[in-house]
């Protein structure tokens, strides 16, 4: 029996999502689910959710729910990870501290200095977490979703070298989706290639019957001024490529947008968007606890996520395509080995194997490396815990840099040290001055 374990079950709409994915496939339907969270409450509402998902799709799991995580992780082929750390209250103090300064953020999950502290707080879990794979359950695989993923991988990637690990997100998916939407085309009937790094990937092939659907796409731009409003089709208009995460991340990753109010306005940017999706996944929360309660069914929707295709090809050999994330060993050749990319990977029996994709366009490669320069500073900050790395990846964020000047940054970070307090690794606890 193929044993599945959740780490951060209490992120309950999430945990109900990817069950009722891998619960409608039947070489899945019989697994062991083991959910873990430290929230009580959070993990009997995940319990009671894997159990009415399963009655739904007529699957019968062994589904068992576990405080301790070491139990949960025991003997299990695959670990999904979902936490986050420090939950809706650390994400508040990530957009409000940073405000009080004049920095405008949109999501901050990813770089930036909510991305860099996020990573802090999360490197703590990962570092637990790696440990006790290594000794209940070294030869899984470790599906990451927690955001920042390019931190979060690359750090993983460092600090436990032998486990298996590979970054999921569903942002390529789609983006593809919506392009087609906008072009006409129905999705299954394109192909299509990307690589870069996550939330900053690039749609390198985009066909449709052997032709490209790049002119397509311009011409419906070039008729639809509003469509002109979107900060990824204005970087796409200017670099060439399409980039595969939404306009509101995008802003953040680069120096152009979020410090110019006319921008703002322009591109319709949501400054603190991530507050009010974070404030309504609480509310659905709630409202999954009362539905279950009540005895009802939940909403099951496809939400076509990567972990039960990638455990479905794995267990069963079915072979498949996705993007992943993974620590760059050759991949993409003009950015920097070691750092975590977003390349193809094909999944089948025999695991996870990235695709060589060579170089990137020079363009694209470039506006990367800008983005991995705070990826890089912030994973050796939380491995070596040296609390200047952090400052000095907050001066190589894009959007920082051009919104605040440098000492700023550095009071800022103080700030947000003394904000967050004991949920970072405790030698980064500590102010700092020049």
């Amino acid at each position: 029996m193929v044993r599945i374990a959740f780490v951060g079950a209490g992120s309950v709409v999430f945990t109900r999502d990817l069950l009722a994915d891998m619960l409608r496939m039947p070489e899945l339907a019989g697994a062991h689910i083991a959910l873990h969270d430290i929230d009580q409450e959070r993990l009997d509402t995940a319990e009671a959710t894997a159990h009415r998902v399963a009655a739904q799709v007529g699957a019968k799991p062994e589904v068992r729910a576990h405080l301790e995580r070491r139990a949960a992780l025991a003997g299990a082929d695959f670990v999904v990870n979902m936490v986050q750390v420090g939950g809706i209250d650390a994400t508040r103090v990530d957009f409000a501290v940073p405000e009080r300064f004049g920095l405008h953020q949109t999501i901050a999950d990813t770089i930036g200095i909510g991305g860099i502290f996020r990573h802090l707080r999360t490197s703590v879990l990962l570092d637990a977490l790696a440990t006790d794979m290594l000794d209940v359950c070294p030869d899984a695989h470790l599906l990451n979703y927690t955001n920042p993923m390019a931190m979060n991988v690359q750090y993983l990637a460092a600090r436990a070298p032998s486990l298996k690990v590979v970054g999921l997100c569903h942002s390529v998916y789609w983006t593809v989706v919506g392009l087609c939407r906008i072009v006409d085309v129905p999705f299954d009937e394109t192909t299509f290639t990307s690589a870069g790094v996550n939330h900053q990937a690039w749609l390198l092939r985009w066909e449709h019957a052997g032709r490209s659907l790049y002119p397509e796409l311009d011409a419906r731009i070039a008729a639809d001024p509003e469509l002109r409003r979107r900060v990824r089709v204005d970087m796409y208009r200017r670099l060439g490529y399409y980039p595969t995460e939404t306009s509101e991340h995008s802003s953040e990753y680069v120096p152009w947008y979020l410090h110019h109010d006319a921008e703002i306005e322009r591109l319709r940017l949501p400054v603190g968007a991530y507050v009010g999706i974070s404030e309504d996944n609480l509310a659905e929360y709630v409202v999954t606890r009362e539905i279950l309660a009540a005895g009802g069914d939940l909403e099951l929707p496809d939400a076509t996520e990567y972990a039960p295709q990638v455990i479905h090809s794995v267990v069963t050999g079915q072979p498949r395509t996705i993007a992943g994330n993974v620590a760059n060993i050759g991949l993409i050749t003009n950015l920097p080995d070691g750092v975590c990319v977003e390349v193809p990977c094909v999944i089948d029996g025999a695991g996870v194997r990235p695709v060589h994709v060579g170089d990137l366009p020079p363009q694209c490669a470039a506006l990367n490396r800008a983005f991995l320069g705070p990826v890089d500073l912030a994973v050796r900050a939380a491995l070596d815990g040296d609390p200047r790395l952090v400052r000095q990846a907050a001066m190589m964020d894009p959007n920082t840099a051009a919104s605040l000047p440098v000492e700023e940054i550095w009071r800022l970070c103080d700030a947000l040290v003394e904000a967050h307090g004991e949920l970072l690794p405790e030698p980064l606890r500590v102010p700092l001055s020049v």
